[in-house]
């Protein structure tokens, strides 16, 4: 039970930090690997978009031709046709399908059997600041005084989770990968566009909450 106990607290960055970071060499070593997760949404949107027999058996497509009926699926039907960013043989990263699908079920278990019942921990003048913007449910790891259902319809919920969703989604495919990939695997990699990247992550998370954040929670 004491074990049990140690893991519903949230856990020391000395332990949680080291075995993230070690994820990047134990990828490396295990299948030549990179740690990442947003190229997973890449994956899934080529495996559904498959448009003709050649590109289920690896070969690139045959640009300028239109494909056979029988060869689409209802995903590639709603597609615009022949985006070269979705032309690649997705089976050859299907490892990284398994991997962000275990992060789901290791999440969705973790909530189940091991969610710690307790508030969650928040500074004190923190919370007394999001108090006068009527937040004031620490029940959950995200308030449902901003995400619910009903606060969706709201122009306050349509900035944070579609507006918001939205620009997490484009800003990771234009910098060619998310926190994971450039934070970890690529400044580990010592590579110059990913500490670019990382860097703008930071000084868009510091512009966002200090700035934007209590600008949005004003609305209604």
């Amino acid at each position: 039970m004491q074990f049990v106990h140690w893991l519903q607290k949230p856990w020391p960055w000395y332990i949680a930090g080291p075995l993230i970071g070690l994820m990047v060499p134990a990828l490396l070593i295990m299948g030549n690997k990179s740690f990442g997760i947003s190229s997973s949404l890449r994956h899934i949107i080529a495996a559904l978009g498959r448009s003709d027999k050649s590109a289920h058996r690896g070969k690139p497509p045959v640009t300028g031709l239109r494909p056979e009926p029988h060869g689409r699926s209802l995903f590639a039907a709603c597609m615009p046709a022949r985006i070269p960013f979705f032309q690649y043989d997705w089976k050859k990263e299907r490892w990284n399908l398994f991997f962000v699908g275990g992060i789901i079920a290791g999440g969705a278990l973790a909530a189940s059997l091991l969610a710690d019942p307790s508030p969650v921990r928040v500074n004190p003048s923190l919370v007394a600041e999001l108090g006068r913007y009527g937040i004031n449910d620490y029940h959950h790891l995200l308030p449902t005084d901003l995400f619910n259902w009903k606060a969706l319809l709201t122009l306050k919920g349509l900035i944070l989770t579609v507006a918001g969703g939205f620009l997490v989604g484009f800003g990771t495919r234009y910098a060619g990968g998310c926190t994971s990939g450039h934070a970890i695997t690529g400044l580990s990699n010592l590579q110059m566009p990913s500490l670019i990247a990382t860097c703008s992550f930071m000084a868009g998370g510091f512009i966002m909450a200090n700035w934007l954040l209590p600008a949005i929670l004003q609305f209604n």
